[in-house]
């Protein structure tokens, strides 16, 4: 019998109807606040600040291999540019995203060092460098140590058109981050990154520039994250170091993250809202909040370790923002018993990295 070729698959008809259902929903959340009440405007603004939160914690660590348990320092390096330039006479909504530039540019060189180390360290190591940067925050004057400051150049505005413009803002974010990383998984660069995370050697061996690849989704990661704080801080108004770099941002990026599904696209997304959900609903209870989101962590860990979307997306051949191949057998392609076998019955109906 004579070989038969398969058919490598990108996209399906689920995932154009995917991506036209996502360029629907992004225009409906663009018109929200002219019905949407205050405190769900900033309910809002939240949820699509989780939503960048996950996705880069998930490129980093899910995408890339790198799992870092410090990425809370640019979240607060985000807030705190964002207070030095705005105190500096800038235009407050200007300096959200020029401090995550800052922020970006910033993490160029710590990623020097810190992609020197693998594994367990670069972790551990990532936290050390946020604990010593909130150190370094607190000793700057303006910031008043634990104590605090204020994005006072915000009040200038009135309370709807900051709420407004701040969730256009995280909207738009939101939305461009999500886009630039998709795209930049779907490429070349994506594949290498993958390579990267299951074999560096390897990785290696056929050509992958592996330090630069890590170091372009480092620098990336930190840019999201430095916007995510940026805005956070626009919502809040108020600046304490202690709430910025506390560990329990990451901490929040790694739940949604593992609920979701670690190393797929839509995982992060569902993750994100998984855990809005359970914080609008139960965040008032308290430290049994935080005993839930621990609890709940440990049993997708040990019952579905890839996560809501990644176990639907194994069983039911789910693939609606994809980022990758898969490989099928032609209609009507003889197996080696002589049966006919159909177009549902794939090689893999996983995503090929």
């Amino acid at each position: 019998m004579s070989a038969v070729s398969p058919i490598i698959e990108r996209g399906t008809a689920a995932s154009r109807v995917a991506g036209t259902g996502v360029a629907a929903i992004i225009v409906l959340l663009a018109i929200a606040p002219q019905f949407l009440s205050a405190g769900a405007v900033d309910r809002m603004t939240a949820l699509f600040i989780y939503v960048i939160l996950a996705a880069m914690w998930n490129a980093l660590a899910g995408f890339g291999g790198l799992v870092s348990v410090g990425q809370q320092v640019f979240f607060g390096l985000g807030a705190y540019f964002a207070i030095r330039l705005a105190n500096a006479g800038l235009n407050p909504f200007i300096s959200l995203f020029v401090s995550a530039v800052i922020v970006g540019m910033v993490s160029w060189p710590i990623s020097l060092f810190m992609l020197r180390l693998k594994n367990g360290e670069f972790a551990i190591g990532m936290w050390v460098i946020a604990a010593l940067t909130h150190l370094l925050v607190n000793l700057d004057r303006l910031i008043q140590g634990e104590t605090g400051t204020s994005l006072i150049s915000l009040n200038v505005y009135d309370a709807s058109t900051r709420r407004a413009t701040v969730y256009w803002l995280a909207l738009a974010a939101m939305t461009a981050l999500l886009a630039i990383l998709f795209g930049l998984l779907r490429g070349s660069t994506g594949a290498a990154i993958r390579a990267i995370r299951d074999n560096e050697d390897a990785a290696a061996s056929v050509g992958v520039r592996v330090t630069g690849t890590k170091r372009l989704l480092f620098v990336l990661a930190a840019f999201g994250i430095g916007v995510a704080g940026a805005l956070w801080l626009a919502t809040a108004i108020t600046f304490q170091p202690k709430t910025y770099f506390s560990v329990q941002w990451t901490a929040y990026m790694i739940f949604m993250v593992l609920v979701g599904g670690i190393g797929t696209f839509e995982g992060a997304i569902l993750g994100a809202l998984l855990f809005f959900l359970i914080e609008t609903w139960f965040g008032s209870t308290g430290v049994w909040y935080l005993i839930g989101l621990g609890a709940t962590a440990l049993v997708f860990s040990l019952l579905l370790p890839r996560g809501l979307w990644g176990t639907l997306e194994e069983r039911l051949c789910w693939r609606l923002l994809s980022v990758g191949y898969r490989v099928k057998l032609p209609v009507n392609a003889m197996d080696t018993t002589g049966e006919i076998t159909s177009l549902e019955q794939t090689i893999t109906s996983r995503e090929k990295a």
